[in-house]
């Protein structure tokens, strides 16, 4: 009779996932931590910055990879995601993208501030008296054309999981990995052909900091897309399971509308 009430007891009555406690938050609050302090310092030429920056970035990646492993896990082999959970993880999700477009908003917000009204120190002109910018329709075109393709690869991969085209899948997801490794290629090559750096000026701080910024986000989400094309091989990403894909998906897009503001305003116009 005992045994019996135990059981009861530990038996879950509500559709929500009680998160068991776990030390990754409070890791990865204290290397982020320590990844601003150390860019702070490299910033400030501070000798030892390397070595800061290189076991913060570390272990901050160290605890994305363990963390994210423990939400699979609780997802595929534990069954705590189930449909309401599902539906707060999309409203998270949706919340992060949010956040995320604020944060280039005030990058936009510096650009028209110095181009609409340039100051007298850089000539009264934009681009800048004296500076050599990068032609658009170059390589920032053709960077381009490669994330609008992936972002149709990504929608075509997401379209062949909810019909259980395994297959189909695998090749799309394959393919959009592929584009986005050839994205950031063709944005280093084109970092190293730029006549300018962040230091010049007002011009290469918004355009090194907008256009590396996104680059950052496109290295993360080819981790992000990575991580789901292997789990896909594994069998883990299922017709009525396959959240992990989709939030994925909805960040990949949101870095390619972020690219076409990008092309048009900091390539485009503030290049003629």
């Amino acid at each position: 009779m005992v045994s019996l009430i135990k059981v009861s007891k530990s038996v879950q009555r509500h559709p929500f996932h009680l998160v068991d406690p776990s030390p990754w938050p409070f890791v990865a609050s204290l290397s982020a931590f320590f990844c601003t302090i150390g860019l702070v310092m490299y910033m400030h030429a501070y000798q030892g910055t390397n070595l800061v920056l290189f076991n913060s970035f570390f272990l901050l990646f160290l605890t994305m990879f363990v963390w994210w492993r423990d939400v699979i896990r609780e997802a595929t082999f534990e069954g705590h995601h189930t449909g309401i959970v599902q539906k707060g993880l999309r409203y998270g999700v949706f919340l992060f993208i949010i956040s995320e477009i604020l944060f280039f908003f005030a990058f936009f917000w510096a650009f028209f501030h110095s181009s609409l009204s340039p100051a007298i120190e850089i000539g009264s002109m934009w681009p800048p008296k004296g500076l050599n910018v990068l032609d658009p329709w170059q390589i920032p075109f053709l960077n381009t054309l490669i994330l609008l393709f992936s972002g149709c690869t990504v929608t075509w991969c997401h379209h062949a999981i909810v019909s259980n085209y395994r297959t189909q899948a695998i090749i799309s997801l394959a393919t959009t990995v592929i584009l986005a490794i050839i994205f950031t290629s063709f944005q280093i090559f084109e970092y190293n052909m730029a006549d300018f750096r962040l230091s010049d000026g007002i011009y290469g701080s918004t355009f090194y900091m907008a256009t590396g910024f996104h680059g950052f986000h496109v290295f993360v989400g080819t981790l992000f897309l990575l991580v789901c094309l292997v789990r896909v091989f594994k069998y883990q990403l299922t017709k009525q399971h396959h959240f992990g894909f989709e939030a994925a998906a909805w960040y990949w897009h949101f870095v390619d509308v972020v690219w076409l503001f990008l092309f048009v305003t900091i390539y485009w116009w503030g290049g003629c």
